[in-house]
């Protein structure tokens, strides 16, 4: 069973996460953050990730730390399914278009966790998300995942596009990584033998 339920409580910020790396993409994902959960609603969906997140946190301050610490919790989560990463593809890319927006991701689930961003949402909302959120959600799912994580948009013009481009590439990027390989189903995908 490659699945985490992780429950991260702080002075801010109240989450529980379910992941099952093996499902078929279900989700039900309540933040509070209208906008925030229709995003991962698509990191689900396109990673075939089973997920369920339920957050309260501090939105009379703002949206910030529901959106990092869902991404932290979420990264652990991640961290703990892969648990030794047997078996497991480890790399993950996808070029992915959405009407104007073009979005590339390419990922490593090395262990060694860096986000190379080159995101430039042209607007400061959607609607009433901050859009430096968007950002701050990748940081934490990478360092807590231990993830190495480089997305960047190629094109643009609508940040609700940009932003919804980057989780579904991030998602389809993240479905091959996880993937079981079927050539190599009990190695560790690395010269080192850990990972």
């Amino acid at each position: 069973m490659r699945s985490h339920t992780l429950t991260r409580s702080t002075a801010e910020t109240e989450i529980t996460v379910t992941i099952d790396l093996d499902g078929a993409g279900a989700y039900d994902n309540q933040t509070g953050v209208g906008f925030f959960d229709h995003m991962l609603d698509q990191l689900a969906r396109h990673s075939l990730i089973d997920m369920t997140v339920r957050a309260t946190g501090d939105l009379h301050v703002d949206d910030h730390h529901t959106v990092e610490d869902t991404g932290i919790a979420l990264g652990q989560a991640l961290s703990a399914a892969l648990g030794d990463k047997r078996g497991i593809r480890r790399y993950g890319a996808c070029l992915l278009p959405m009407d104007d927006a073009l979005v590339r991701c390419a990922l490593d689930l090395s262990a060694r966790p860096f986000l190379i961003w080159n995101v430039d949402l042209p607007t400061s909302k959607i609607g009433s998300f901050d859009c430096e959120l968007v950002r701050e959600f990748f940081q934490a799912l990478s360092t807590h995942g231990g993830i190495t994580l480089h997305v960047d948009m190629l094109h643009g013009l609508n940040s609700h596009h940009i932003a919804e481009a980057a989780f579904k590439s991030v998602a389809r990027a993240l479905r091959d990584a996880v993937e079981v390989d079927p050539r190599k189903t009990d190695a560790i995908p690395s010269t080192k033998g850990a990972l």
